[in-house]
């Protein structure tokens, strides 16, 4: 009986854990409410917005928007521009659709179901984007993150936001996923590279840079 029910257990954990990443169904919807209700969660993307200083006519990008928190704030400071958003849960884009319903009627706010390797195109370049605990899931995020500096308009930002979630994060766990989200987007050309800190439990670590103006693509 032990034997089935610790089976069970690492079963029900598995589930759980492909419902953080990829949201669906009654419990990806359940799942929305709780990142929103949360407030760490909702402290940390409002923070991290806050940090890409959004000017009232950019364009923002925010890729694995969840329920929506971010998208909300960025069409409180873009109020003359636009802000896009991509998510690959069906589950999360309702939830962020349903907070933003009077943005995305205005047409000042649109999402969009796709993952990270399927991004849309954009008429003109981009001011500012944000990415919150999702670029370890990416396939190659190097090369993704150069498609995004050439999203990004000429000294155009970008800020990677990872708060860790595995058991037993600490102050030292944030501060290697922050190095190594700056060793990415070195890689991937960006300058002017810096880490702010949120002190939550755990830590949060959001990296920001710059897209270079005198750099190609």
């Amino acid at each position: 009986m032990q034997k089935v029910a610790t089976a069970l257990k690492q079963r029900a954990i598995r589930y759980l854990v492909r419902q953080a990443r990829h949201p669906r169904g009654f419990v990806g919807w359940a799942n929305g409410w709780m990142f929103a209700l949360r407030p760490s969660n909702r402290q940390r993307n409002v923070w991290a917005v806050s940090l890409l200083a959004v000017q009232p006519t950019d364009r923002v990008f925010e890729i694995g928007f969840g329920p929506g928190v971010a998208i909300a704030e960025f069409a409180g400071r873009a109020t003359q521009g636009h802000v896009f958003g991509i998510d690959h849960s069906r589950a999360m884009v309702r939830h962020a659709a349903r907070r933003n319903a009077a943005a995305v009627r205005a047409g000042r706010v649109h999402l969009t179901h796709a993952s990270v390797e399927q991004l849309p195109s954009f008429d003109d370049p981009l001011d500012a984007i944000l990415v919150v605990n999702s670029v370890g899931f990416w396939p190659d995020p190097v090369e993704r993150l150069r498609e995004l500096r050439r999203l990004l308009r000429p000294a155009g930002r970008i800020a990677l936001v990872s708060q860790p979630r595995c058991p037993g994060a600490t102050r030292d766990t944030t501060a290697r996923a922050g190095q190594e989200l700056q060793d990415l987007l070195a890689q991937a050309g960006f300058t002017e590279l810096r880490v702010e800190t949120l002190d939550l439990d755990p830590p949060v670590a959001c990296v920001l840079a710059i897209n270079p103006t005198d750099v190609p693509s």
